[in-house]
């Protein structure tokens, strides 16, 4: 008799974790002991990683040094900008952020096994530098001079951009970076903590992350959310364009969500940050009324589905605001994702045991 199988390892317990609590039936994302909402409106991108490294939050002193070194790890060495330079003019951003990624495991310096602290910062201050300069190579335009006095989200936006942004935009990238750090043992953090269960180097593992990040059903874009804004463009058409929407049977993009079943506290936060910032931004603003007209709206089409507003809706309406284009929706997402990534290669490396599940065997057996 054939056994039942467990098709995605959906609700299997593959590892333990001090890192991160996904709770979707309460809504609830807690880092190391902070919720991420409270990480998202109240602290700074850095400050938030050091917790998932070091697990708890700096003083002054130790938020100063690690500042000053994930600065000092934004360099466009020049190997890395032959390489990046090397690759094919078609290749997409995300598999050339993995290929760079992957080509630090051949450095000998970082091939020591278990992983470090210090590597983790080195990646992390990378991914930015790869992406931005890939950017602008696609788009024939200049890599700006790095600027390394600003913190990682306004260095971010700083370098794809080439010029100082907005108090109001740092703060929306820094919150969607926060709350994009870590999500609990997803396909791409999974993938990592596999490759790094192997005693392979934390570069590898990064890559691998980004390889399984790559995946329009992991890493998926919120295009789909801008285009509803976009189409909606003013307050006086958004209830009309939306019911028309729902007559089609169609869906809402940024409502509803597969772990959530009560509001994504995510998306609670991105509100708090980016309602505060609404009337210094007409595009925020607009997407605060857009969500109140659309919560109104479902529950009359939809009574009794609870379909609440999701981090993509937000996180759509901070990339509009930023003026970030939808080639770098998944990029950035892997910017902040790199940390959550990293903290797990480091916890896996704390009581390591490789991960060799089962599979069931389907197929003919040979006729004797």
């Amino acid at each position: 008799m054939r056994k039942a199988s467990v098709t995605g390892l959906e609700g299997v317990v593959a590892a333990e974790t001090e890192l991160g609590y996904v709770n979707g039936i309460d809504g609830d994302l807690v880092y190391r002991g902070f919720r991420a909402r409270e990480l998202a409106v109240n602290y700074s991108f850095e400050e938030a990683a050091y917790l998932l490294w070091r697990g708890y939050l700096p003083d002054e002193k130790q938020l100063t040094e690690f500042t000053n070194s994930l600065a000092e790890q934004r360099r466009l060495t020049p190997d890395l900008k032959r390489l990046l330079d090397s690759m094919p003019s078609q290749t997409p951003l995300m598999s050339v952020a993995m290929s760079a990624v992957a080509a630090y495991s051949g450095v000998e310096s970082v091939l020591a096994w278990p992983p470090s602290i210090e590597q983790a910062i080195q990646v992390t201050a990378l991914l930015p530098i790869i992406i931005s300069y890939r950017y602008h190579q696609t788009k024939g335009s200049e890599w700006p001079a790095q600027n390394n006095e600003t913190g990682h989200a306004a260095y971010y936006l700083y370098s794809l951009f080439g010029r100082e942004a907005s108090p109001a935009h740092i703060r929306a990238m820094n919150a969607y970076m926060i709350l994009a750090m870590e999500h609990g043992l997803n396909a791409s953090t999974f993938a990592a903590r596999v490759v790094s269960s192997t005693e392979s180097d934390l570069y590898s593992a990064v890559a691998a992350a980004i390889g399984a990040m790559k995946g329009p059903l992991h890493g998926g874009a919120p295009s789909g959310v801008i285009k509803l804004l976009e189409d909606i463009g003013s307050k006086e058409q958004a209830e009309a364009v939306m019911r028309r929407i729902l007559d089609r049977g169609e869906r809402l993009m940024g409502f509803g969500h597969r772990v959530y079943k009560t509001q994504d506290p995510r998306a609670e936060a991105l509100r708090e940050v980016t309602g505060a910032l609404a009337g210094d931004d007409p595009w925020l603003d607009l997407a605060q009324y857009v969500e109140q007209t659309a919560t109104r709206l479902l529950a009359e089409y939809k009574p009794g589905r609870r379909l609440f507003t999701n981090v993509e809706f937000y996180a759509a309406a901070v990339m509009r605001a930023v003026q970030m284009p939808p080639v770098l929706f998944t990029p950035t997402f892997t910017a902040a994702r790199v940390v959550g990534w990293t903290a797990h290669v480091l916890e896996q490396s704390q009581n390591n045991r490789i991960f060799r599940p089962q599979s069931t065997y389907i197929g003919p057996m040979p006729s004797d």
